[in-house]
């Protein structure tokens, strides 16, 4: 194929993105879900992996000969893949009871797909980023219309969608809002912002207090940073729009919201001050680090030991975790994996508003998963990570280089 042949074609395939995020939003999913139990052993993650890399290095072999030259930050990814292989490897010394077969499927596949997508990402990182935002905001759409009209509500009257629980659900919808933002800024459709409303029932009607702070919490620091940028006008604008979709929301809402909401938010959060027994299991969660502070109590030690008796799955916390199943030597990796990381995206590196979107994206997953989930859990944050890290470090004129393909 001629020079000009190949310059005619897109900075990156789709292909790539489609099938690696439909892996990371569709989570674990073993064909006994679809109706298979005989079938239980197969993991469609993992024939969903093969096909993703082979579409990757298809997409990374037509595209070697253009790919960007110079030196890149990538020592947060070398301390990720560090920490994910000690990680796996301290199922050598997990208590008997300890589910270390599926828990190192769930590493393996976090990590090639960690690894896939920032490979993947290096491309074209505004790209790719565009590719991520518009599947979030479609699988929004999507997660939040099942929910409220198959799934229904769960036995705590809380919201979720595809057999997924509703922390996981309201992460899915927290991603909408930003790829709906996201999305606002690159095409300045304001039609794109109209999905918002529904994102937002969604979330509240999942029930998760913990992931609607983190959401909070990461838009209010978005809006602190972009202090200097607003105007009177702006702001007015902003909250007299979030006035009439929380209106509306109250208005349209089916009955379960007004109740989930008394209950859940006001009552139990407010009144009653229950955290879900989150305490109880923190203080055993780091009770069990004490115990083994040098290498942990190995891969899904805190179930092995604690959680098998007690009918605890895992710690609901990722650093306690970390802390409790890898001791000292885990959270020193994953440290200085997060420290270099952030080394690598501070400022915004190449392309701030791409970088910072991806790193919103990923901080609000990090601090869901202070308060629920697994490992494998907190993938989205990883995955947000390394776009993120790819926005930071490839130079903008290898975009600007090139024919740009609208989505």
């Amino acid at each position: 194929m001629s020079d000009r042949q190949w310059w005619h074609l897109p900075p990156v395939f789709f292909a790539p993105a489609f099938i690696l995020m439909l892996i990371a939003i569709g989570g674990r999913f073993t064909l006994d879900r679809a109706g298979f139990p005989d079938l239980a052993w197969v993991d469609l993650r993992v024939v969903g992996l093969a096909a993703g890399l082979s579409v990757l290095i298809a997409d990374i072999a037509r595209r070697s000969r253009r790919a960007p030259g110079g030196y890149r930050r990538e020592g947060w990814l070398v301390a990720a893949v560090l920490f994910f292989v000690y990680q796996i490897a301290s199922g050598l010394w997990a208590p008997p009871a300890a589910r270390v077969g599926p828990q190192t499927v769930d590493l393996v596949l976090m990590a090639a797909l960690t690894v896939a997508l920032y490979l993947y990402a290096i491309g074209d990182p505004a790209i790719v980023l565009r590719y991520t935002f518009w599947l979030f905001y479609l699988a929004g759409i999507v997660f939040a219309l099942a929910a409220l009209f198959i799934s229904g509500p769960g036995e705590q009257g809380r919201y979720s969608a595809f057999g997924g629980g509703p922390n996981v659900f309201v992460r899915i919808q927290i991603l909408g809002i930003i790829s709906a933002v996201a999305l606002f800024l690159h095409h300045r459709r304001t039609w794109l912002l109209a999905a918002v409303p529904l994102f937002v029932l969604a979330a509240v009607l999942s029930g998760s207090r913990a992931g609607l702070l983190a959401g909070g919490a990461v838009g209010l620091a978005a809006l602190f940073k972009q202090r200097h940028r607003l105007n009177a006008g702006t702001v007015v604008a902003t909250c007299a729009g979030l006035l009439v979709a929380a209106v509306l929301v109250w208005q349209f809402a089916p009955p379960a919201f007004t109740s989930l909401f008394e209950e859940r938010f006001v009552q139990q959060t407010v009144q009653q001050h229950y955290l879900s027994d989150r305490t109880s299991i923190w203080q055993q969660a780091v009770r069990l680090a004490v115990e083994h502070p040098f290498a942990g109590a190995g891969l899904d030690g805190f179930y092995g030991t604690i959680g098998i008796n007690q009918g605890v799955e895992y710690p609901h916390n990722y650093l306690l975790g970390v802390a409790a199943e890898g001791g000292l030597i885990g959270i020193a990796l994953l440290g200085a994996a997060i420290a270099l990381w952030a080394g690598t995206v501070r400022g915004g590196g190449f392309r701030p508003r791409e970088t910072g979107l991806a790193v919103a994206a990923a901080v609000f997953v990090a601090l869901s998963s202070l308060f629920s989930g697994d490992y494998y859990d907190a993938r989205l944050a990883w995955l947000f990570a390394a776009i993120a890290a790819a926005a930071a470090v490839v130079p903008t004129a290898v975009s600007q280089q090139r024919e740009r393909v609208p989505l």
